[in-house]
């Protein structure tokens, strides 16, 4: 049974619009899922102390607070007190990185994790090199003069205590993906968002003051326990500059599991992540962004909606030529 083109134009608009909602759906500002304040560190900062230790060179202010000061040699953190049993997330960040250096003279950068340890001090941004659990690294400093990539730079790196970051290559061995993001010195705050469910891991910035998110990462077979705790830190050397946070913003993300993952044990979970080649073959563009990420929602969603519009057409450009060829016959009898 053939549908006439009007018919098939109303079908394909129908799931046009289906996909236009799923992929709504799977974007959020935020706003609509629950804010977390046991996991939330937002002005004036009141559960410093207790739902929030800090350790180095921090320093809490009504404004923010300042991780290192644009000073040589200091390392600062500031760590979530109380263990995270969500099994679906979203952490927002609103940061702020700024000094007297010029660009590509200032260091090092910040770190947000998601860890089995807190409060670990190590050459990792001040934190711990075999960490367990998840951290993103926003690094403003080139160690490696041999590769070429666009500094400042936001990566992903998921340890179980085996790998060590390398610091002296800026984590390339071992990374997950990431991009260049011009983070530093910027007249408005920038925002860092990082989201896993159901074992997708994206990482979202919005660096422009725009009030719109950007992707920076997304991937998909990541596996993290719940119970692990989120915390924060940097560190200069040589080079310095201000690493100030100004909010970090834990939300509830609604989502339906299967019994059987419902019944899992998700603190005995090992962090991993399933890659079909290391994340070191992977091979950078010019800008330092990743050519072989994954697809993402939105451009599942273009390239359907390319599809779509051209089987469309050959549909209506078919049924008109059917038409004409059907008039082009009756003039013959």
């Amino acid at each position: 049974c053939l549908l006439s083109p009007s018919a098939f134009l109303g079908a394909t608009l129908a799931v046009l619009a289906a996909n236009w909602c799923l992929v709504c759906c799977d974007i959020t500002d935020g706003n609509s899922e629950h804010l977390k304040r046991e996991h939330s560190l937002m002005k004036p900062y009141q559960g410093v102390g207790s739902q929030w230790d800090f350790g180095g060179s921090t320093l809490v202010t009504s404004s923010y607070v300042r991780l290192t000061p644009d000073e040589r040699s200091k390392e600062g953190s500031i760590w979530n007190t109380v263990p995270c049993y969500l099994k679906d997330w979203e952490m927002h960040v609103q940061f702020k990185v700024h000094g007297l250096g010029k660009k590509s003279l200032n260091g090092d950068g910040i770190a947000i994790w998601y860890t089995r340890e807190r409060l670990h001090p190590g050459p990792v941004f001040s934190n711990n090199a075999h960490f367990h659990g998840l951290a993103v690294f926003v690094d403003t400093y080139s160690n490696d003069e041999t590769m070429d990539r666009s500094f400042p730079y936001i990566s992903a790196m998921v340890n179980n205590g085996s790998v060590s970051y390398d610091h002296g290559k800026d984590g390339r061995s071992s990374e997950l993906g990431g991009c260049s993001a011009d983070i530093r010195n910027r007249n408005h705050d920038t925002y860092l968002a990082i989201r896993y469910s159901k074992g997708r891991l994206t990482v979202m910035i919005d660096v422009d003051d725009r009030n719109e998110w950007k992707e920076c990462i997304d991937i998909g077979g990541v596996r993290l326990p719940t119970g692990y705790f989120f915390g924060a830190s940097a560190a200069t050397g040589d080079l310095s500059d201000n690493h100030d946070i100004i909010s970090m913003k834990l939300y509830q993300l609604m989502v339906e599991h299967t019994p059987e993952e419902e019944n899992l044990d998700w603190t005995k979970i090992e962090p991993s992540v399933s890659l079909l080649k290391s994340p070191k073959d992977n091979i950078d563009d010019p800008t330092g962004n990743f050519r072989g990420t994954p697809l993402t929602g939105w451009k599942v969603f273009l390239l359907l909606l390319c599809a779509l519009l051209g089987i469309v057409v050959c549909a209506v450009v078919g049924a008109v030529v059917f038409q004409k060829r059907q008039e082009r016959n009756k003039r013959f009898y």
